[in-house]
């Protein structure tokens, strides 16, 4: 009983144990003994909207990388603390935009921009539609909500000569691909997929669904008739692989 009380006294508690950071994992104590962090050392002390666009922001741009697009490592890899030293506890909007090329066609660019958290207004798409049309040629453009978009903005939006995609804020604070639970997923190209559908004889209709509103699908931004082979790789059913076609 006393040696299991040792073990989960906090550092903070026993000035006789000196803490040595080795990677967020285990420490020793000067026994030579092995006990977790206390729990008081992964305290953010810093603003939950600065921690909600960094979360985002780092999804956003591990999804660009994933599809294709050139993303700085650097700029998936900063840290918590090095993200509120430059964009501050109170991030300003506009500084946390983001465009890139794709690696395999620098005519296909995309932009991203973050809405704030005010409801999203018809005047908000006209502003962003004229900026655009006057900087840039795009391909697609991702919009990262906090608020809902009134119908009126919807409409705006369709009407803009590029791809969008609408995502709230609260769906990209976890990266979905990176779930334990998740199998991986890799896009068909079209040659490969016509392949597939010949050695087995099939059309594309007959293949499973995957719906273009899925998690997985608006991740990769797939387009309807795409088809992505799906391995499971589990102690279970040991390797498993199917194939589901966006619809």
């Amino acid at each position: 009983m006393e040696e299991e009380k040792k073990s989960t006294t906090c550092l903070a508690e026993n000035p006789v144990r000196k803490a040595m950071d080795v990677g967020g994992k285990m420490e020793m104590d000067v026994d030579g003994e092995s006990y977790p962090r206390c729990l008081s050392s992964y305290i953010d002390e810093g603003s939950i909207e600065s921690h909600r666009y960094y979360l985002s922001r780092r999804t956003v741009l591990e999804m660009l990388r994933d599809r294709g697009f050139l993303v700085p490592n650097s700029e998936i890899g900063l840290s918590l603390q090095d993200f509120r030293n430059n964009y501050g506890q109170q991030p300003d909007i506009d500084r946390l935009r983001i465009s890139a090329l794709h690696k395999d066609d620098p005519s296909n660019k995309i932009l991203v921009l973050f809405c704030g958290p005010n409801v999203v207004k018809v005047n908000v798409i006209r502003a962003i539609a004229n900026q655009i049309m006057n900087k840039d040629t795009l391909s697609r453009l991702i919009l990262i909500v906090q608020n809902h978009m009134t119908s009126q903005a919807m409409k705006a939006v369709d009407l803009l000569p590029f791809k969008v995609e609408i995502f709230q804020i609260t769906d990209l604070l976890v990266n979905v691909t990176k779930h334990v639970l998740k199998p991986k997923h890799q896009l068909l190209t079209e040659e490969e997929k016509q392949r597939l559908l010949e050695k087995y004889n099939i059309e594309e209709k007959q293949l499973p669904r995957m719906l273009q509103k899925d998690a997985i699908a608006r991740y990769y931004g797939l387009e309807k008739g795409q088809v992505l082979k799906v391995t499971y790789n589990n102690e279970i059913t040991e390797t498993h692989v199917t194939y589901r076609c966006v619809w």
